[in-house]
């Protein structure tokens, strides 16, 4: 084409340069001034990347004055192009606009524009583009979202609670499996869904300071959640960007004790908050008459946010009247009385005996062929029983036994998985060592004893069981004990001769400090201390010195707050220093190591000074509760029933009025008497509903299949090598990625300058902490996808196609809608309408031949071309793909109609069928909140709303030429 003064070009290389306008042409030259920059080229006339910006009807365009217009019309004159056409802000018709008006800095987006103006894609980043789509499309409307991208073991009753709750809206649920079954896990997946889903923006995660920094990491590690800390001096620092600190940040950790301030207290409450999860949720103590400040701070709280997860392994460690307190705080209108509770508990039996025979029997007797009948009243469920009778294999028994388990107890709002419903754990094996007494314990606990003094027979029993504060007591602090004390020399012994990694627990910080002193000065130990003295970054380093595989510390010595919270499943030796008189708090020391997913079984060794409270309490633990081989749930309700005899005990053993034979067999009586009742009743249910397992196993298997599947890998090998990523082996199963030097994008999602280990194996990435998980919920995976179609790349290309069954010459065109809308995040609308591609393939009759022709298989025979060719082959071709565009843009309008009809149906089947089992429901369960059915129905009509207002919009386009093979 010639060039002409006061033409309109656009670089092919630099295309945010703007239009530009041909200001001079001498000889083979001609200079191109891009007034929008300011800035001039000089071209060769040959073989100037540049590529002629003529618009045509219909497209619309913008003068340098700002106006724009609508073009109708092209009148070309000595070179120079003339647009006529309606005005669009006056609608004043056949006005005329001369191409060097046109405005200086016009982008272009659409594909077909970028097309025209010689923007040519490579063929490569345009199947990119489509892969982009074509995931995006799958993952939307994916049930797995929010479980298949944790960075956690596939542990089914995990898998089956994470799923249940996190699908509702505002779940408001007691996460209470016993230590070690993965409340946190199950807490993160909840939050990690309804964040993805749009149920929930707003998080705020309460804990106990010692706990912050864990769940932080937690978090950011298996859940790429990004949530920040806020203490004092954090809620100072927002005061400068906001009146309410809580305001700054969307996700939120924060400990009681800060909300106990009234100013913080009230902020938190103004935060508009959209889910709240408390852990270690059994310190929340309660009485009717006068609760615990902590209790009343989430109480307030509870009232105002929607969604509520409350976590702890030991909900009646308060006592049951504190269970239900929390149980309160979930549902205050459904627990309103607590001996009404009381009554309803007791109920509870029938219903666990016939779903025990609906599990364990092959014939259900008469007796619970009437009882089921019963509970199940409100629906005919004859035809269920006649199926088992006649099969006992039949799925009839998983059907009923769901009915039973939706319609009865408190499974709607409590989960609890006990170890011995879960199986898979690993032995306990009790090491018992005892020690002597030194002369100094010896003659200083006399001594105490004759002084007496005012405390409390529970004061002095607690001190009894701590030889070594009672020798301090009168010694002075500054006393040295571990010099002398057996439990020190008979400790370095054990870690020496073990040469393994062991955790050490103790009741107090000063225990910890001198025991962690000794090891260092004695032997020259690599050790390390975890107290409540600590700043919770140095505590956080404790831990990490102890994980570390190499040159980490061998040994970890504990206070009482060790046993909180933190996980230490990579050893399995525990040494029990001393031991508390809170069964729930020696499950709690045992749970740090005990927990699924430990590949050894656990050695507890348990030293102890012969004739002292501590040799007393270990023998009541023992063989009273079975509490060191086995997880004694019920272990806090008995130790109530015991303790004043206990505490006699433990005070002085020979003017006691009982035996510790008695108090054994008191226990032991206790004990059996409330395992007999877990089985039978309340807890059997939870069991149940909670574990499960079919459902559970299920969705591992889905996830696991996805895991061990080639599409990830694949799909992000090609967008890596496309945005110019290098990598480089680093181990079997994993990468290391770096910036390249020429990036197709200035940054890569995900990538920092330094570069980052990844590995594609959830194998590996639950064993190296420090490599990244890369999966379809990875930030990296959605964030490149995003990044890439998020702008122009590869919405255009232009590729040949050799063939001999067609004529050369023949042209094609492949049109690639998106069929979409918008709506709130918190109806989740791609579960129903995801954005979804809509392909269309056009020959020059404007037929579409995508039915007989696949993506894949025309991809698969096509060849690039050269940008130069492929522009001129472009500019030949305008007429056929403009034309081509119009038919195709129409036939996506029609397949719209197609696929919001689709979606329609889908929506309310899914939602008609929730609401009736929802309905069905509350009238037998008054777990069902009448919130919940509300927002059902709201959803249902929005989400038509929503559907009613999809879209179609040509993403990108494909010209292809036919040539002779």
């Amino acid at each position: 084409m010639p060039y002409v003064l006061a033409q309109r070009w656009i670089s092919d290389t630099e295309s945010d340069l703007g239009l530009g306008t041909v200001v001079a042409l001498e000889g083979r030259t001609v200079t191109v001034l891009f007034s929008a920059t300011g800035e001039s080229r000089h071209f060769s006339r040959d073989d100037a990347p540049l590529t002629r910006v003529i618009f045509n009807p219909g497209d619309s365009v913008e003068s340098h004055e700002g106006w724009s217009m609508t073009v109708t019309e092209t009148k070309e004159e000595n070179g120079l192009i003339t647009y006529i056409g309606t005005r669009n802000d006056t609608d004043e018709k056949d006005v005329t606009l001369r191409e060097v008006m046109l405005c200086h800095n016009i982008r272009f987006n659409k594909p077909q524009d970028r097309m025209f103006a010689g923007q040519i894609e490579r063929m490569n980043h345009f199947t990119l583009r489509y892969d982009c789509l074509v995931q995006r499309h799958k993952m939307q409307q994916s049930d797995l979202l929010g479980l298949a991208g944790t960075r956690a073991s596939l542990i089914p009753h995990q898998l089956h609670i994470a799923k249940e709750v996190g699908s509702r809206y505002a779940p408001r649920v007691l996460l209470a499996d016993e230590v070690g079954l993965g409340k946190t896990i199950e807490a993160g997946m909840i939050i990690l869904q309804q964040v993805l889903t749009g149920r929930a923006e707003r998080v705020l995660i309460l804990l106990p300071d010692s706990l912050q920094h864990q769940w932080l990491v937690e978090m950011r590690r298996r859940f790429n959640l990004n949530f920040a800390i806020f203490d004092e001096e954090r809620c100072c620092e927002a005061n400068l960007d906001a009146e309410n600190p809580f305001d700054t940040e969307q996700l939120v950790i924060a400990s009681l004790n800060l909300l106990r301030k009234n100013n913080r207290y009230k902020q938190a409450l103004d935060g508009d908050w959209d889910l709240l999860v408390v852990d270690e949720a059994h310190h929340l103590e309660w009485n009717s008459e006068k609760p615990s400040r902590e209790y009343r701070v989430v109480e307030g709280l509870a009232q105002n946010v929607p969604g509520i997860l409350l976590l702890t392994a030991t909900p009646d460690q308060l006592g049951h009247e504190s269970h239900f307190a929390r149980l309160r705080l979930l549902d205050p209108d459904r627990f309103y009385d607590y001996q009404s509770f009381l009554a309803e508990e007791t109920a509870y039996q029938d219903v666990a005996s016939a779903a025990n025979e609906l599990l364990e029997q092959s014939q259900l007797s008469d007796d619970t062929v009437a009882v089921l009948s019963e509970l199940l009243k409100e629906r005919d469920i004859s035809d269920l029983l006649q199926r088992i009778a006649d099969d006992a294999e039949s799925p009839a028994r998983d059907e009923l036994l769901k009915l039973l388990l939706e319609r009865h107890g408190t499974s709607r709002v409590l989960m609890r998985n006990t170890r011995q419903a879960v199986k898979g754990f690993p032995k306990r094996i009790v090491n018992t060592y005892p020690l002597a007494m030194p002369s100094q314990y010896a003659t200083s606990i006399k001594v105490s004893k004759m002084m007496g003094g005012s405390k409390s027979i529970e004061a002095t029993a607690q001190q009894s069981l701590y030889p070594e504060e009672i020798f301090q007591e009168f010694e002075g602090k500054d006393a040295s004990w571990w010099s002398f004390d057996p439990r020190i020399e008979w400790l370095i012994e054990q870690i020496k001769a073990s040469k393994e990694k062991m955790l050490v627990i103790c009741a107090h910080a000063q225990t910890a400090l001198v025991i962690e002193q000794a090891l260092r000065v004695k032997e020259g130990i690599r050790s390390a201390v975890f107290h409540e003295g600590l700043s919770l970054i140095e505590r956080d380093k404790a831990a990490a010195y102890f994980a570390q595989s190499e040159d980490g510390a061998q040994v970890l010595v504990c206070s009482e707050i060790g046993s909180e919270g933190r996980n230490f499943q990579f050893a399995r030796h525990l040494v029990l220093f001393d031991l508390p008189l809170n069964p729930d708090l020696l499950e709690q020391r045992i749970g740090r190591l005990d927990r699924i997913g430990q590949a050894n079984d656990i050695q507890l060794h348990l030293p102890y000074l012969a004739g002292s409270s501590q040799e007393l309490l270990l023998d009541w633990y023992h063989r009273g509760l079975e509490a060191f081989e086995n997880t004694c749930p019920s272990g806090g309700i008995v130790f109530n029933q015991v303790r004043d005899a206990l505490f006699e005990l433990l005070n002085d053993r020979e003017t006691a009025s009982i035996s510790l034979e008695q108090v054994i067999e008191q226990t032991q009586s206790i004990h059996q008497e409330l395992k007999q009742k877990v089985e039978q009743g309340r807890d059997r249910l939870l069991e149940l509903n909670s574990g499960g397992q079919k459902s559970g196993q299920e969705i591992a298997q889905r996830i696991a299949k996805r895991d061990n599947g080639t599409e990830l890998p694949t799909f992000m090998f090609n967008m890596l090598d496309i945005c110019g990523v290098e990598q480089e082996d680093h181990s079997e199963n994993a990468l290391i990625l770096r910036p390249g030097g020429h990036m197709l994008h200035s940054q890569f999602p995900g990538l920092t300058d330094d570069g980052a280990t990844v590995t594609f194996s959830r194998e590996t990435a639950l064993s190296r902490e420090d490599f990244q998980f890369i999966n379809w919920e990875h930030p990296m995976v959605q964030g490149s996808i995003d990044m890439v179609l998020s702008d122009t790349t590869g919405n255009n290309a232009v590729s040949v196609l050799k063939s001999k069954a067609l004529p050369a010459g023949t042209m094609l065109l492949e049109l690639i809608f998106v069929a979409d809308t918008s709506a709130p995040k918190k109806y989740h609308i791609g579960r129903f309408l995801p954005a979804t591609p809509v392909r269309m393939l056009m020959d020059k009759n404007g037929n579409n031949l995508s039915a007989n022709i696949s993506y894949d298989k025309l991809s698969s025979q096509l060849s690039p071309i050269g940008r130069h060719i492929a522009s001129k082959l472009v500019g030949a071709s305008q007429a056929f793909i403009h034309q081509q565009v119009q038919l195709g843009t129409t036939k996506a309008q029609e397949a719209l109609a197609t696929v919001k009809a689709e979606a329609l149906e889908k929506m309310n089947h899914a939602l008609n069928q929730e609401l009736e089992r929802m309905t069905d429901l509350k009238a037998v369960n008054p777990n069902i909140r009448e919130e919940e059915l509300n927002f059902l129905r709201t959803e249902q009509q929005q989400l038509a709303k929503y559907i009613d207002n999809a879209q179609v919009q040509l993403d990108c386009l494909r010209f292809i030429v036919v040539s002779p093979e």
